[in-house]
């Protein structure tokens, strides 16, 4: 009699215990159902800088007088520089490259959104900035800071300029950081693109941008 009460137990126990582990393997599943899954980061040529709790955005006037600022170029990848029009070298390199970018993309080109902030709003007027974007694509978007708002921007984008004094007042030259920082479509600063990547690196990070 105890030893089939024993048995009766055993499997009374062994039932309770299949029932259990069946609920808590159920439950799991509907947990990790629930549960956001983690957005898969694209690999970038460019430095990852997903999640940077700066360079948000840039509220200034553009070459037509026009208050901008990240949101309006939802839906489009954004690319910033910082430099000056009477750059020898770096900025028309970059701007070149940029406006390479874009031509690459074909369709998607509209897709795509230059920006150059300068960090010589002495000499560059908003007449000089349009036509310096027109030498590299009408698109592109100058902005101009007033030398009151310049270095709250600078240290919101973690960028790094200074006069240098030339032989006249006029012929300063500014030495500038050279790097570019790349939004999604969403208006998210994804990544910092170095001075001398090159266009192929950049081309390949917009469009894993775009490609979501």
């Amino acid at each position: 009699m105890n030893s089939k009460r024993m048995n009766t137990d055993k499997r009374d126990a062994l039932k309770r215990l299949a029932l259990w582990g069946a609920a808590t393997s159920s439950l799991a599943t509907m947990l990790a159902a629930c549960s956001p899954s983690a957005p898969s980061s694209p690999q970038f040529q460019g430095v990852d800088v997903t999640g940077a709790e700066y360079a948000k955005d840039f509220p200034l006037l553009d070459q037509n007088g026009k208050q901008r600022s990240i949101k309006d170029f939802a839906g489009k990848v954004v690319v910033v520089f910082f430099g000056y029009t009477q750059c020898p070298d770096v900025c028309p390199t970059t701007m070149s490259e940029l406006a390479e970018v874009k031509r690459s993309l074909g369709a998607d080109g509209d897709k795509l959104q230059g920006v150059f902030i300068t960090v010589d709003p002495e000499r560059d007027t908003p007449e000089v900035l349009k036509a310096y974007m027109a030498n590299f694509d009408p698109t592109f978007v100058g902005l101009v800071p007033s030398l009151e708002q310049l270095p709250a921007l600078a240290k919101e984008f973690k960028i790094y300029y200074k006069k240098v004094d030339g032989k006249t007042a006029t012929s300063y030259t500014m030495d500038h950081s050279a790097g570019s920082y790349i939004y999604d479509t969403k208006g998210n600063l994804r990544v910092y693109s170095r001075y001398g990547s090159g266009g192929a690196a950049l081309l390949s990070d917009v469009k894993a941008l775009l490609a979501g």
